[in-house]
């Protein structure tokens, strides 16, 4: 299934994610040209899609009448996170080089997490961090094993007894 160019919602919902930036055309760049995602809507605010979701661009602000006590502004101090774009790739390595040879600034190389993904973090030109993560064949495994049980589980009656047909 193919996601359409906007998110806009005939029936249920799509998630977009929206950052507060500096600077519309330089957040842009970087979403555009390093990420290789497509401008939607130009700004104001600027929507890209970004290969199966959309990242909403727009400059902070004050309160607004639907979020009065909200002030919405960019990373303050970069130590300090409470949330992040989270990029599953196919190929870290590659993903690493490409997106470092067009000028992302990554923390570190990809590193490999206790043989369940590799990862590594770069930032975007407002210092929301990104991390970029390859999945291990034993993690594709164990998501494959939830979802068969998850199947199973659907053909018993709770306690575990198969379900009358």
């Amino acid at each position: 299934m193919s996601s359409p160019d906007a998110p806009i919602a005939h029936e249920g919902f799509y998630v977009t994610h929206f950052l507060t930036v500096a600077d519309q055309a330089r957040s842009k760049e970087f979403y555009v040209g390093i990420l290789g995602g497509r401008v939607v809507k130009e700004e104001n605010p600027c929507y890209i899609k970004l290969s199966n979701s959309w990242i909403i661009l727009n400059s902070g602000g004050g309160p607004t009448p639907d979020k009065p006590e909200v002030v919405l502004e960019t990373p303050q101090d970069p130590r300090r996170v409470s949330s992040f774009l989270n990029l599953r790739v196919a190929d870290i390595w590659s993903c690493y080089h490409d997106w470092k040879a067009k000028g992302a600034e990554f923390l570190t190389e990809p590193w490999d997490n206790h043989g369940h993904e590799l990862r590594c973090y770069m930032r975007d030109p407002d210092g929301y961090l990104i991390e970029v993560g390859q999945y291990s064949p034993l993690a594709i495994d164990r998501f494959r094993e939830f979802l068969r049980s998850q199947e199973d589980s659907k053909d018993q009656a709770p306690g575990g007894f198969p379900r009358r047909v």
